[in-house]
């Protein structure tokens, strides 16, 4: 794995989750409850924090749990709520050291259909059914991870020159046409929920 990608906005930040497996699916953990950016630049931090050029989930997986929430926390916090997004960064480590020997690359590595490649990352702590297939489409789309059907696994995400999520996003001008569906998806929920009163 070693592409540029452009989820944190941010050189550095960029860098790292193109080289390092672990540091894309801890950006795509965080991304939840603040901006994409803020949580895609949180792998570096937790990096440099650690005093490490990346992420290494075994490390990360024997870290005392206080120090490690304190780590998240140190201003300007990982994320909006440090503790818990501590706990799960712990727990999707200590997942991938018990099932895939600490390489997060080996949840996609070899595997040759996309319905497997969706039940793993489903099976992967803090990873939901939408979460998962969004980071299939990113595999697919930006990371050259493309077993068969993984399109179809990944739903809507998978869509070619769609603007549905982080798994689009390639530079400024689709960052914008990310928000803006979003921001029409939120608006579509908001007016069906109010019409459903």
């Amino acid at each position: 794995m070693d592409v540029t990608l452009h989820l944190a906005q941010d050189p550095e930040a960029d860098e790292l989750l193109g080289r390092s497996p672990l540091a894309a699916l801890t950006g795509m953990l965080l991304d939840q409850q603040v901006p994409m950016e803020w949580a895609f630049k949180g792998p570096r931090t937790i990096a440099d924090r650690l005093g490490a050029a990346d992420l290494d989930a075994h490390e990360i997986a024997a870290q005392d749990p206080e120090a490690f929430a304190a780590l998240l926390s140190e201003k300007p916090a990982v994320h909006r709520y440090p503790g818990s997004m501590a706990k799960r960064i712990q727990q999707l480590c200590q997942y991938l050291v018990e099932h895939y020997d600490g390489n997060a690359e080996l949840v996609w590595k070899g595997v040759a259909d996309g319905r497997e490649l969706l039940r793993r990352l489903e099976e992967l702590p803090g990873f939901g059914k939408q979460k998962a297939q969004i980071f299939l489409a990113l595999l697919g789309k930006q990371l050259g991870v493309q077993p068969k059907g993984w399109r179809e696994a990944a739903g809507a995400y998978g869509e070619t020159k769609s603007h549905r999520s982080v798994a689009d996003i390639t530079g400024p001008e689709s960052l914008a046409k990310v928000r803006a569906h979003k921001q029409e998806m939120k608006a579509a929920a908001k007016a069906a929920k109010a019409a459903g009163k």
